[in-house]
This record gives structure tokens, sequence and C-alpha cells, in this order.
């Protein structure tokens, strides 16, 4: 029998986990001692692990499989009964929160940086995921923290490592691993929510579609799923192979990271329909012929249409929005008379509304989808869904995305992101912002109806978030959003989104950068964001 170390340790500075766990360069992560600290620190604060069962794996990148076998040799050493880890150490994050629902387990740790580059000099991530499959709360993630700053030993097994390539159980010391195909369980899950015979037929009958895995973990996924189970012709899924760098990509499903697919979209021979995914799984981006769909929104067009999909004909109990995601949810929602919840970014602030039964359909705007079938935002699914609704309606993409228009209104929408900026420069740009007294005034041909930094009470269990994002919002509706982004490794990103309705159906093929210019000048003079960061434009606009 292995035996069990105890390795002496000081803490390390920084393991305070943001709003998808610890996000740092790999070279951090592979000093010694520090994903080991950060992993004991997680099995101290979760409660007694001792005979339990843990969900692992992650998105495929560079320093993957090593975290794996770290953490594998440490549940063993800490007294986890059982580690049910995905084949290759790959593992999508809905997947992971599928699993770990399915089987009941004590939750799980996903090991990615999302849609942040990988490789030897790039970002690496962790995080752990609760019993009911989503992200850690706050009151969990705090626990952790604290513990990180405290710890002063770790516990690993002394063994060797797992062939994490072949499916069935091994033995670790005491422990129990138990390799998974990391598909199956999703793609079954997946089966009872749409109606694969549509979408099959769909695709028989010549209905055209581009995937694109971005060399992230859902190329599996989607070649099983898309091409195997629903018999999309071969080649529907590019870039498929989850590679440890996503073949030196940014494995961002934006209109800027994932070009390829824009062109083919948008070039001569277009197919009907083109999406893409992320790093692990849990983005999504929808594209039609010529025209690219905001994720406010997919989320909108996908609620108004849910009833068309098996796993959601008897309706919706409410929508859940992040507070930056536009409001052309809550228009869909007051049309059905059911309720809107506003919430900070962040998916576990769906998860308490998702449990109690208050929300069926979740959304953000930074690309993020998903429903009560698991607790994450999930890329796939939302990709699934459109097919189902396309399958039955029958229209093109931009069909639907205008008539959704023509009913609702339109909640013309950009974000602007400057990315990689000076820390101290965005943290004082968010503290003038703080420091104005906007109410009543006019900016440029808009009067401010409030000005604030938005707070947050859960309605379920009452916890309260604070500075979640600054708010100017105009009596006509329009706002301007800034908020500083929590899932980069280096500087800072400020994103700032802009919001306008526009009820005129005459108005609706408008660009939204053309139809948005004077809220977007508004936003930059009173942020004084080239002033204060250095920065004319943009990195990205979406």
């Amino acid at each position: 029998m292995s035996a069990v170390r105890i390795i002496q340790t000081t803490p390390f500075d920084g393991q305070k986990p943001g709003t998808s766990g610890l996000r740092k360069k790999v070279k951090t992560f592979a000093q010694p001692h520090y994903l080991e600290n950060f992993v004991q620190a997680i099995f101290d604060s979760i409660g007694e692990v001792g005979g339990k069962v843990l969900v692992l794996g992650g998105d495929g990148r560079f320093h993957n499989r090593t975290a794996c076998q770290t953490i594998l040799k440490m549940a063993a050493a800490n007294g986890f009964a059982r580690v049910m880890v995905g084949r290759g150490g790959i593992l999508s994050t809905p997947a992971a929160s599928c699993v770990i629902r399915k089987y009941r387990t004590f939750g799980g740790i996903i090991l990615s940086a999302s849609h942040n580059p990988g490789g030897p000099d790039e970002d690496f991530g962790i995080k752990y995921n609760i019993p009911a499959g989503g992200p850690a709360p706050e009151a969990v993630t705090e626990a952790i923290f604290a513990r990180s700053k405290a710890i002063t030993e770790y516990r690993i097994q002394d063994a060797a490592d797992i062939d994490l390539d072949r499916l069935g159980t091994q033995q670790l010391g005491p422990m129990a691993v138990e390799v998974f195909d990391p598909v199956a369980d999703y793609a079954a899950l997946m089966q009872t929510l749409f109606d694969f015979d549509a979408i099959r037929a769909a695709f028989k009958a010549g209905f055209g579609m581009k995937f694109d895995a971005m060399h992230a973990v859902t190329g599996p996924y989607a070649k099983a799923i898309l091409e195997d189970m629903l018999d999309a012709p071969a080649g529907t899924v590019m870039n498929g192979t989850p590679l440890e760098d996503f073949g030196h990509g940014h494995p961002d499903p934006n209109l800027v990271h994932a070009h390829e697919l824009v062109e083919a979209l948008f070039g001569p021979d277009a197919p009907d329909f083109g999406a893409a995914s992320d790093g692990d799984g849990d983005r999504n981006m929808i594209l039609g012929k010529n025209f690219y769909v905001t994720p406010s929104d997919s989320l909108a067009v996908l609620a108004a249409n849910a009833t068309l999909c098996p796993g959601y004909a008897g309706g919706l109990k409410g929508i859940a929005r992040s507070m930056p995601t536009s409001a052309a949810p809550d228009r869909v929602a007051a049309a059905l008379g059911i309720p809107a919840f506003e919430t900070p970014t962040g998916w576990k602030f769906f998860g308490t509304l998702l449990d109690a039964g208050k929300a069926t359909l979740c959304g953000e705007e930074s690309f993020g989808t998903g429903s009560d079938h698991v607790r994450e935002k999930d890329g796939l699914w939302a990709v699934l869904m459109w097919l189902n609704v396309l399958a039955v309606r029958k229209e093109p993409v931009a069909d639907i995305v205008r008539a959704h228009w023509a009913k609702y209104g339109r909640n013309v929408y950009s974000r602007h992101d400057y990315e990689g900026i000076d820390s101290a420069a965005a943290n004082g740009l968010m503290d003038h912002l703080r420091g104005l007294d906007l109410k009543g005034k006019a900016l440029g041909a808009y009067k401010v109806a409030f000005n604030d930094d938005f707070a947050y009470t859960d309605p379920v269990d009452g916890s309260i978030s604070t500075q979640q994002g600054i708010r100017i919002v105009f009596e006509d509706g329009s706002r301007v959003v800034f908020r500083l982004s929590g899932t980069g490794t280096e500087g800072a990103t400020l994103r700032v989104y802009i919001e306008q309705f526009e009820p005129d159906v005459t108005k609706h093929h408008l660009d939204p950068q053309e139809a948005l210019a004077d809220l977007i000048k508004i936003a930059r003079d009173v942020a004084q964001i080239e002033a204060r960061t250095g920065r004319a434009e943009p990195t990205v606009i979406t």
C-alpha cells in the first residue's frame, strides 16, 4: 500500500478565487506547492470529504494532465473514496456539472481558464463546483481563500500516475479512480431536451452548418452529437481536436477570435447556421447566413421559442440575466407573464434561482447561455436549442431574429472591451465614475434618470453583493454600464456596455455602432477613457 506524505508548506499571496475560480499563468501554477496549496485549501474548506466521490476534468489546455495527476493523489491522501475523471483529463464545464448532478457526487474540480489562451506561457485555472453542480458560492470561495492564507501543510499519496486514457477503474492507494467517457452522459442529457429526429431531418434535407470548436474541449462533444448522432455532414465540426495551446488560437467565441467561422458565414457560399464554443465549452456564439446574433438577443429568442423543444414544452418558470446583458429577455418574460431576474455577472448567481425553481433559462452577454438542466452555462446546449428551433420553424436565422424584433422591439446593444490596461488606471477610472452624481443632468441629447454602482440581494438566500458594475441609466431607458472583468490574468479589462431600445421597425436594420454612436461617445467622455487609460479605441467590439 502506498503511503501518504505530509508536505510542509507556506502560503502564497493572491490565491483568491474570482468569478470562475483561480486563474494564473501556467508558470505560476507550476511552482512547487502552488497548485497543491490551493487544492488542499479546497479540501479543507468544503466539509468532511472522507468516503466521498469527486468529479475531475478540464479543458485539455497545457498543464491539464499534470494537474489531474496531482489532484488525484491529493484526493486519495485526503480520504476520498472515488474520483471520476474524464478520459484524457478532458471534461467540459457543462458536462462536469451534468456528471456531478447525475451521480450525486460531492462536487467536482474543473481545470480551465475558460476562453483565455493556453500554452506554456499562457493561462491555467482551477475551480471547485458544489454538489448541486454549479460554481462555489462566495461563502465557499471566501473560505478557500482564507484557508490558502493560513495553510502549513498538504497531504499527497505517494503513488504512480494513473493511466488517464484507459477507460475503467484503477486503484490509487486506498482510492478508486474511474476513468469515464466524458461525452456519454452529457449527450444522453441533450437527447432528453431536444428533438433529435427533427434536427436530423433538417440535416438530411440539406440544412448547412459549421461549428467551430476552436481546438478546445467541445470538439469531441460536437463531433459525437452533431456528426455521429444527428448525421450532420462530415466536416461540419471545424478545429475539432482539442490541443494544449488551442492551435495557437484564442478560444473565445466572438467575432474577432472566431474569424475563420465568421468568414465562412459571411462568405459567398455561407451555410445556413454557424456556431462556436470556447475553451471549456460553456460559451457560445450564434451566426446565421450573413447575420450575427448578439448573446442578449440569443437568450431572448430562445426564451420566446423554448416550447418548440421537448424539454421545455411545459413553458418557462422565469428568465434570469446578468445586469450588463440587454433587457431583451425581460420583454419576453413580460409577454409570457413570468418573472425576469437581473443578477451580477457570474453564473453562481443563477444557481440559487435555478435550485429554487424560480428560473428556467439564464444568460450573460459574455456569450453564456444555459438552463436548469445543469448549473453552468452551456455552449453546445445553446447550439442544439437553436438547431431545434430552426428545424421546427424552417426559417433563416436572420428572419427569426428580425421577426422577434418586430414583435418585441429591438434592444440595440454593443460591448466595447479595453483589454490589458493598467490595473491602477482601470481602478482609478471606476473610482471616478463612482464619485459622479449625474441624476437629472443632460449628457448630449440624453437626460440621466440615475447612476449607481449595482448591488444585488439574492431573492432566495438573502446574500448581498455590492460594486457589481456602474450604471448610467437615461430617462428613455437607454444605458451605459462599466465593469472590470475578473477573467483575465494580466492587467485589467474594462468592459463598456451600451444599450438603447428601438421600437421602430424601420430602424432595426441599422448597424449597432451607427445606432449607438452618440451613447458610445457619451460613455467614452464621461469615463475619460482615453485620458485615463491611453486607449483611443477598444480592443474588441461585439
